[in-house]
C-alpha cells in the first residue's frame, strides 16, 4: 500500500507538475485548465482542493503577479473599494443590479445608509475577482 501510494503520487506530480512545487507559468496554466475540467465534469475530485492550493501559492509568489497583489493590497476597504472598482471599470450604479439591486439600493450602500449584506460581498467578489475582504471594512 505504502510502494503504490508513493508511486501514485510521483505520477501525479509528473502529470500535474504544479503540484510537485513548479513555478514554470505553462505548467500553472495547465493546471488552471484542469481545475476547470474538473470543476465542470468532476466536482467532487479530491485533486481540486490540492490544485487550488497550489495555484493560490503560485499566484502568491510568482512574480508576473507582483504587480496585481500590490495594487490588491492597496485597494481602499469595503464601500471605499467599491467606489475605487466602479471607476476603475467606469460603471454607474446601475451596472450593479445583479450584484447588489436597483440603483436606490446601490446608492444607498454608498452614501453609507445601509451596508454591503454578506450576498452582496460574495456577488461583487466574484464580478471584480477579488477577495471577499476587499469589501469588508
Amino acid at each position: 500500500m505504502i510502494a503504490e501510494a508513493i508511486e501514485a503520487s510521483k505520477a501525479l506530480m509528473k502529470a500535474v507538475p504544479l503540484l510537485g512545487g513548479s513555478t514554470s507559468t505553462a505548467d500553472y496554466k495547465s493546471a488552471i485548465e484542469l481545475i476547470d475540467y474538473l470543476i465542470e465534469h468532476d466536482d467532487e475530485n479530491p485533486l481540486i482542493e490540492f490544485l487550488s492550493a497550489k495555484i493560490e501559492s503560485y499566484e502568491r509568489l510568482h512574480a508576473d503577479f507582483v504587480p496585481f497583489n500590490t495594487a490588491l493590497e492597496n485597494l481602499p476597504r469595503g464601500v471605499e473599494a467599491l467606489r475605487q472598482l466602479m471607476k476603475d471599470y467606469g460603471l454607474k450604479q446601475s451596472d450593479l443590479r445583479v450584484e447588489i439591486g436597483g440603483k436606490s439600493l446601490v446608492s444607498q450602500i454608498l452614501s453609507g445608509k445601509r451596508s454591503l449584506t454578506v450576498e452582496h460581498i460574495r456577488a461583487l467578489a466574484v464580478r471584480f475577482n477579488v477577495p471577499t475582504s476587499v469589501f469588508i471594512e
